[in-house]
């Protein structure tokens, strides 16, 4: 494909671990721009989106055929503690990504939660009413509300238990539980009181790439397949990297890690993908065949011979 029959992509806040996935798979066959406040890799360059005519000036100097705004404060308890913020970057800022997007009428892809639903239920559909427990999530959802309401065209994809990135970005689940085996722990403590569904970054840009192209627009649940516990991953972490009798799980409830982490989590954030079923257009593999992807393509030389 040529430069001249490439669509433009402008993509904000890529400098964290869904970035990494989204220039992994749309580098090649179109042109992107990506920027964040965090310049942590050569192909990014700086952008804090929560200024509104800095945010504009770049995207109207680039003219892309889409918008993307993946960033976002994602750590809970941060969030509880610099509320106003939590709401300029996770509210305000796709506000701004909306304004843009409208005045150019371009699609503009937005990256929702699992976390704005409060976990009474055990399963969530797209149509399923979000209800926030604390600020990330209500931060998240005030974002996903103005997309739906005032964007023209507009991807809204909802993400579960985000795993991606490698050792570098991956500030999650994974990353932290591979960081306490290298570092020698033989016990790991994992709640048993918590549900969801992972999420590898990978398969949810090459999702949204299917989605894009034939032009569906809307929200989207997009996890992956298979419904699971912090517990199951953990255990399948653990036998995925061979060491399932040399480390103990020890299953705890959230209470073990209240002071750590004191943010209210819904006991359950598992989604299903719903829509894309019904359109046909679900690619999302089985959660456990994503991890084993994931350790594969991120982890396998930086954990040679460490275990």
């Amino acid at each position: 494909m040529s430069n001249s029959t490439k669509k433009k992509i402008y993509i904000a806040g890529a400098g964290g671990m869904l970035g990494e996935a989204f220039y992994r798979v749309f580098q090649h066959d179109h042109i992107i721009k990506c920027t964040d406040k965090d310049v942590n890799e050569d192909w990014l360059s700086f952008l804090d989106f929560r200024d509104l005519e800095a945010y504009r000036k770049e995207v109207y100097d680039f003219k892309p055929d889409y918008l993307f705004h993946l960033g976002a404060y994602t750590d809970l308890e941060f969030c509880e503690k610099n509320i106003d913020d939590t709401y300029a970057t996770n509210t305000l800022a796709v506000e701004n990504a909306v304004y843009i997007a409208n005045e150019l009428n371009i699609p503009l892809l937005y990256i929702s939660t699992a976390g704005i639903f409060d976990g009474k239920k055990d399963l969530y559909d797209d149509w399923d009413l979000p209800n926030p427990l604390g600020h990330y999530a209500r931060s998240k959802y005030m974002g996903e509300r103005y997309v739906v309401e005032t964007a023209r065209r507009y991807l809204v994809c909802r993400a579960g238990w985000m795993m991606g990135g490698g050792p570098k970005k991956d500030k999650k689940f994974i990353g932290k539980l591979v960081k306490q085996l290298l570092a020698g722990k033989k016990e790991l403590f994992i709640v048993n009181d918590k549900d969801g569904t992972p999420t590898f970054t990978v398969d949810f840009a090459r999702n949204v790439k299917e989605l894009l192209n034939k032009e569906y627009w809307g929200l989207y649940n997009l996890v992956c397949k298979g419904q699971t516990s912090r517990m199951e991953v953990a255990t399948e972490l653990v036998r995925l990297l061979g060491l399932q009798d040399s480390v103990k799980l020890t299953e705890v409830s959230s209470d073990h890690f209240k002071e750590e982490y004191f943010a209210q989590r819904p006991p359950s954030e598992r989604l299903v993908n719903k829509k894309l079923d019904l359109r046909r257009i679900n690619v999302m593999q089985d959660w456990k065949i994503a991890l084993n992807q994931y350790i594969d393509m991120y982890y396998k030389d930086f954990l040679q011979g460490k275990f």
